[in-house]
């Protein structure tokens, strides 16, 4: 059997058929788990065999992992990556399998100059926007903190992409001295300072490439006839403008495939539209469908609860996904009195299936519709000693204003960690600016002491120096607060108690105050926030599995979660905690979908806005189809929000889903009831046997 033939002998026949069909407009609907990547991949490998020009193949998708994978995939089957040396190859020895973004940016890269760009142009990310939109602002006499600028930028970008107009109610909402006219002016005056410093942002690396080739001819020609064959990975998120772009493309020779599944559409807020699966068939006349609905991850009940759910959109593609293993555990469905309950289920039953059933820690997924379910959950993983890790999002003690609060707790315990004392020395202000700083830490270099210490010699007279009266004194005020409460910490009782006092006694509600005077809403988020973490010590210092609760022990139980999250992206032995969106792409054999309440999923504000419930069925779709063998769906009667308790209901989907894929159970039925006293002696019991 040829290497060529070899291609085909994995395939099912509906992906064997994809693979074949290379010339002519081609939509693959690629259901959840079908396999879509290694249809890609072995498309690109076809085509290659078969004569066609690598060189002349453009794939495009959404993430540098995703493109890194096919690329990979792709050098593996064809074996192009032989060429002796990188520099040494020509463009037209490999497809182009790139992000939308870096393509539009090669297509700066070589004709900018069309469009008034220098060769050396840069690209700005968040930081560079945040800083120009300021000086941006300060050019037409507005004062940037008058303006909500990450509002702002949001604005810009939705007006950069024709997601919306000056007429948008929304732009009212953004609050400018000067309203509308003004904002307009800044617009303008944003987007006239790019031009001016040789800049593009990352909307620009898709709008500039499309003016480019609309009003150029003789560059669209020349990527017409470049790129002979265009695929495009996870279709479904495209925006109109990328849309846009691929039509430029490949409107010349109509040989483009589009890999997607509608079902999946989960991105209309960052300008995903669905609609563009009606614009390819319109648009490229006699397109081929092909659907992908074998699917390779999930068990039976699983797709059963899938199908049976996503059926209910009504604007859709019909598909329905099956497995040759149709056997698999029913879904279970469980209800909690409240989200401590619920999340203590959670954690309780990773930790039996973990030492029971063998599991690693990293086949669970724990899914959530939004960051603000996390913390609950944390704490309970915490509380059980479980490794976790927050993917695609932040966790709660790496928010800024626990890290704040935690800085202080870790300068308590040990008052020459120079990290956190920097961190605490003006937050909030105590009027030690960066020149004091600096001469501080002059002071103890030479000495090789901690700044705490060179401080103390500071405060009592037994150390020269030149720090302004109001430095001093603001050093000497933070010492005797760490002293104090130092001893207070000594006796090891009331620790969630004194750390509130301490919370209190620096003046932080303040301080929040003062940092966001514009945006009230964030600073009393963010209080919340600090309420949340003085829960959890309390919690800590009354888990009856905590044998002697203490600050230290504390410190360091979130201490040891930190450097777990920051062990680069190795996933090994860690649970996964994330939201929906995150998850996309991703699977578990064990999935926990935390939450499941009308008005959590569906989400009531995305309802609203939208007027349909369909794309939030979509996500719920996507997060019961990350599961491979068995799926925790957990709903609470009652949840704290804004600090009142609240009455929930079970989400309206779950009554979407057939009674006989499932078993109902309550949350207090839990499986610490059934977890080894000793895990170590369980754990040798199996290995015994």
């Amino acid at each position: 059997m040829s290497a060529h033939q070899m291609l085909f002998t994995n395939l099912n026949a509906e992906q064997a058929e994809a693979v074949r069909t290379t010339d002519g407009p081609l939509l693959i609907i690629a259901g959840a788990g079908s396999g879509k990547t290694r249809v890609i991949t072995h498309r690109i490998a076809h085509m290659i065999a078969g004569g066609v020009p690598p060189g002349s193949i453009l794939a495009l998708t959404f993430t540098n992992k995703a493109a890194a994978e096919i690329a990979e995939r792709v050098r593996s089957l064809t074996g192009y990556a032989a060429s002796p040396r990188r520099a040494e190859r020509r463009e037209s020895d490999t497809p182009t399998i790139s992000t939308f973004h870096a393509f539009g940016l090669s297509i700066l890269r070589r004709n900018g100059k069309r469009l008034g760009y220098r060769p050396n142009f840069t690209v700005y990310d968040t930081a560079d926007q945040l800083a120009l939109l300021k000086e941006s602002a300060r050019d037409i006499d507005i004062h940037p903190d008058d303006v909500d600028l990450y509002a702002a930028l949001s604005l810009f970008s939705a007006l950069k992409t024709r997601r919306t107009t000056w007429n948008d109610p929304l732009v009212a909402e953004i609050a400018v001295p000067g309203g509308r006219d003004a904002l307009e002016r800044l617009f303008y005056s944003y987007t006239d300072h790019l031009r001016v410093y040789n800049a593009v942002d990352f909307d620009d690396l898709i709008v500039r490439p499309i003016a480019l080739l609309r009003d150029t001819p003789d560059v669209r020609r020349d990527y017409n006839r470049r790129y002979t064959h265009v695929l495009v990975d996870e279709f479904q998120d495209t925006s109109t403008m990328q849309y846009e772009l691929l039509h430029l493309i490949a409107a010349s020779h109509g040989n483009i495939c589009v890999v997607g599944d509608d079902d999946q559409s989960i991105y209309s807020w960052r300008g995903a539209d669905v609609g563009n699966f009606a614009r390819f068939e319109s648009d490229f006349p006699g397109v081929r469908e092909i659907r992908l609905e074998r699917n390779y991850r999930s068990t039976g009940p699983i797709l059963a609860a899938a199908n049976s759910v996503i059926e209910n959109n009504l604007a859709r593609k019909e598909k329905r996904l099956w497995t040759a293993e149709p056997e698999g555990a029913e879904l279970d469905l469980i209800f909690a009195a409240n989200e401590e309950e619920e999340a203590t289920f959670i954690a309780d039953t990773i930790k039996l299936m973990h030492y029971r059933d063998q599991l690693p820690y990293d086949s669970f997924g724990i899914l959530v519709r939004t960051n603000g379910q996390t913390r609950p959950i944390e704490e309970a993983l915490l509380g059980a000693d479980l490794p976790y890790r927050v993917s695609g999002g932040q966790s709660f003690f790496q928010r800024k204003e626990i890290r704040d609060v935690a800085a202080y707790l870790r300068v308590i315990i040990n008052p020459d960690d120079d990290v956190n004392m920097l961190r605490i020395v003006n937050t909030p202000r105590r009027g030690v600016g960066r020149r004091s700083l600096e001469h501080l830490q002059e002071l103890a270099t030479p000495k090789r002491q901690s700044l705490f210490s060179t401080a103390q010699q500071i405060r009592h007279g037994t150390l020269a120096h030149r720090l302004p009266a109001s430095a001093a004194g603001g050093l000497a005020e933070l010492l005797e607060t760490i002293e104090e409460y130092a001893e207070h910490f000594r006796d090891g009782r009331d620790i969630a108690d004194t750390v509130e006092r301490l919370i209190h006694r620096i003046g932080y509600w303040p301080f929040l105050i003062g940092e966001y005077q514009r945006n009230e809403r964030a600073a009393k988020a963010k209080w919340r926030n600090i309420a949340l973490f003085v829960r959890t010590i309390r919690r800590y210092e009354e888990n009856p599995d905590v044998i002697d609760p203490s600050l230290t022990g504390f410190i360091n139980r979130i201490s040891l979660q930190s450097r777990d999250e920051g062990d680069g992206d190795d996933r090994e032995q860690s649970v996964q905690l994330m939201t929906i969106h995150a998850a996309k792409g991703l699977e578990h054999d064990t999935v926990f979908l935390a939450g499941v309440e009308d008005g959590i999923i569906p989400h009531r504000r995305s309802v609203e806005e939208s007027g349909s419930d369909e794309e939030e069925r979509r996500l719920f779709y996507v997060a019961l189809t990350r599961a491979r063998r068995r799926l925790f769906v957990s709903s609470c009667r009652q949840r704290m929000v804004n600090r009142e308790i609240v009455e929930s209901a079970p989400s309206p989907f779950l009554q979407e889903i057939p009674e006989d894929v499932t078993v109902v159970r309550e949350a207090d039925a839990s499986a610490d009831r059934e977890l080894p006293e000793d895990p170590f002696s369980a754990m040798k019991a199996l290995m015994s046997d």
